[in-house]
């Protein structure tokens, strides 16, 4: 079992990651801007009381999102980064970077949270350019709303997840909230492919 503290940027040292398990080999690290495809289950560090589980809650299936434009807890954020197809986690996340002072739902106020996360897939996401020559449908050399909601959705149903369309329209004003920097709205490639220190 490997435990350690990502620092320098990475991850908040406040973040204790755990390694439960590492596939042998690993082609891709995620990395911010990856789409992420995740299994996990959350408890809380108090009492060991389980508050979530993708496999035993909703629909059951594993849930994608975008590594870092906080679509997700920031723990995770940060947590969750530089990890590989088949590898298995648990991140111990502090107040801070989950719930904080207020709490949510069955999560009290100023709560520690655990997790034990497993990342079945990483894809192309919005800040690859890869993905950029994808979703700019018309060549124009900028992304509009409806080409970033296009690529989200296409990528959601060749996996079989299908989200509605309110949930892509907020992962779309997540993107262009961080990416659309002169806010005239289209992402620039500029704008598309450069890294934001606030991330």
């Amino acid at each position: 079992l490997l435990v350690y503290h990502k620092m320098c940027g990475t991850a908040d040292p406040d973040v204790k990651i755990e390694v439960m398990h590492k596939p042998f080999q690993c082609h891709r690290k995620s990395k911010y801007g990856d789409m992420l495809l995740v299994h996990y289950e959350g408890f809380l560090e108090s009492n060991g009381t389980m508050f979530h589980s993708s496999r035993k809650h909703g629909d059951r299936n594993p849930v994608w999102f975008t590594l870092g434009i906080r679509e997700v807890l920031k723990g995770w954020d940060k947590g969750l980064q530089n990890m590989c197809a088949g590898e298995r986690r648990k991140l111990t996340v502090p107040p801070s970077l989950g719930y904080g002072k207020e709490g949510q739902g069955k999560i009290p106020p100023s709560s520690t949270l655990i997790f034990d996360i497993e990342l079945m897939e990483i894809q192309n996401g919005p800040r690859s350019h890869d993905s950029f020559r994808d979703m700019d449908l018309n060549d124009d050399w900028k992304l509009s709303r409806q080409e970033v909601k296009h690529f989200l959705k296409k990528e959601f149903e060749k996996h079989g997840y299908s989200p509605n369309d309110t949930h892509h329209e907020v992962m779309v004003d997540d993107i262009f909230k961080n990416e659309d920097e002169d806010k005239d709205g289209f992402i620039s490639v500029r704008e598309f492919t450069s890294i934001h220190d606030e991330l």
